[in-house]
């Protein structure tokens, strides 16, 4: 009934077939790789070319639950069930093992190494490996390969994670000599904290070195635009085309997001703006990396409500360097993920499937605001005012008096209570997360992996179980960039 087919004309259709397919795909990648981007959205773009503009988001001490903490505050506070975080939308996800080289529960400082050089290094180092020889920086390798370079944090600019990218040292307890290596940089945005380790010992604004050297006028004399204490000439400075900028905007860290004075301290979020502001306009394009460091010491507070509004805070941040995306779809890599986990956060807790989120929304301060001076009636007022706790049962009040007692007594409810916290603070944030049906196992880190999410040019080479070496080598690979062992 049907005549046999000849061999040229098989070949012909099965060639016409596949230069069908490769138009179809074509438009498939090109839709991919520009459009906007929707919770679910599993597609990945096609690496063609390297990044021009590369962003790195840490959040310090943000794993699973810290974001998906976050993520839950935003949708009672919004009244939208639906409300997702920026970068929980991103198409691409994995997750990250975090260890050092001599511990399985690392510190900032040995997972931002690893996230900066893609080498392990032991806990407390920074920028160096366990040997103490120093290691380039994924920052370091784009500046010398000609692109602008960008640190922004609003924790100081010498703590563990800023510094791991732009300074070598055996400990992150020598800030002073971290200053020294920031100021020898050449990183062309820096913006944060920590001031008290850039000027002399002598300057009316307070400082913490040891001696007179003026780092500041060391930035200056290399052309910076220098911004010391300075929200206001921060805010109204409008970047010009080469300019460098360094901004220790505060005395030590920035406020927690709950404890901020918006007229006395830029958010994140601003000053991620203001870095993407004066690094787009360096032609050969960009690498920033960007730290959320509250979300750790809220953390190690283990204050609910803190951790879940710094994370907030930080994914505004995340959103200004989406909205640059969008502009330049083709272009930009954006990589967002946490350094390490802090405080054990357990989203659920005793025999029970609930959460209250709402318990969290009447709070007003972080846990660390909490000052017992010994006046119990002004600190139960603070705490009825600040935390919404207006309705105290007997046996919650008896908590907070007990650790009143024990802070009169100078006292601790346990050994492994670290310093900065009171028994007050500690009884408040146990109370607060109770009632949210929260815990919490450790004041320190944990040994949980963190998630990463990332969208743009080679967000694809990012996904899956990876270490967080891993990140370092992968980032270095889509900007054709390489990190080698030696500085």
């Amino acid at each position: 009934m049907f005549k046999k087919m000849s061999t040229t004309k098989k070949a012909l259709i099965v060639l016409v077939a596949l230069v069908v397919f490769a138009v179809g795909l074509t438009g498939i990648v090109s839709a991919m790789s520009s459009g906007p981007v929707e919770k679910g959205d599993t597609k990945k773009d096609v690496v063609t070319k390297k990044p021009k503009y590369v962003f790195l988001f840490i959040g310090d001490g943000m794993a699973s639950s810290q974001r998906q903490l976050g993520e839950y505050l935003l949708r009672a506070k919004t009244g939208n069930p639906e409300k997702d975080l920026t970068m929980n939308k991103f198409p691409v996800a994995g997750m990250n093992t975090t260890y050092a080289a001599n511990t399985l529960v690392t510190d900032s400082a040995a997972a931002a190494t690893a996230l900066a050089t893609g080498y392990k290094t032991d806990k407390g180092m920074i920028g160096q490996l366990p040997n103490g020889d120093a290691v380039k920086t994924l920052i370091e390798v784009a500046r010398d390969k000609g692109l602008a370079t960008g640190v922004i944090s609003n924790m100081r600019l010498t703590h563990a994670t800023p510094a791991s990218f732009m300074a070598h040292n055996e400990s992150r307890y020598n800030p002073n000599q971290i200053a020294e290596d920031i100021a020898e940089s050449n990183i062309d945005f820096l913006a944060g904290g920590g001031y008290r380790h850039f000027v002399p010992k002598d300057s009316e604004l307070g400082s913490k070195r040891k001696d007179n050297k003026n780092l500041v006028k060391a930035f200056a004399d290399k052309g910076y635009k220098t911004f010391v204490n300075d929200p206001k000439g921060f805010r109204n400075y409008e970047p010009q085309s080469g300019d460098k900028v360094f901004a220790p905007l505060t005395y030590s860290h920035f406020p927690y997001e709950l404890d901020r004075d918006a007229k006395k301290t830029p958010s994140l979020a601003e000053v991620t703006r203001k870095g993407i502001d004066t690094l787009a306009k360096h032609e050969n394009g960009f690498a920033m990396m960007v730290e959320g460091g509250r979300i750790d010491y809220a953390g190690h507070a283990n204050g609910p409500a803190t951790v879940a509004t710094d994370i907030l805070a930080f994914d505004e941040a995340v959103a200004e360097a989406y909205e640059f995306y969008l502009k330049h779809p083709n272009e930009t890599l954006i990589v967002v993920t946490g350094d390490h986990e802090t405080g054990g956060l357990g989203l659920g807790f005793k025999n029970n499937y609930f959460l209250n989120i709402d318990a969290l929304l009447p709070i007003k301060a972080s846990i660390d605001s909490i000052n017992y001076d010994g006046n119990r009636e002004k600190t139960f007022a603070y705490i009825k005012n600040e935390f919404g706790l207006t309705d105290l049962t007997a046996e919650e009040r008896a908590k907070i008096e007990k650790g009143m007692d024990l802070d009169d007594a100078g006292k601790k409810p346990v050994d492994h209570m670290p310093s900065f916290m009171s028994p007050v603070n500690a009884a408040v944030a146990e109370i607060v997360s109770a009632r949210a049906n929260l815990f919490w196992t450790t004041y320190a880190h944990s040994g949980t992996t963190v998630p990463l999410t990332a969208i743009g040019v080679g967000a694809e080479s990012f996904g899956g179980y990876k270490d967080n070496t891993e990140v370092a080598r992968t980032m270095a690979e889509v900007m054709n960039i390489e990190l080698t062992s030696e500085k």
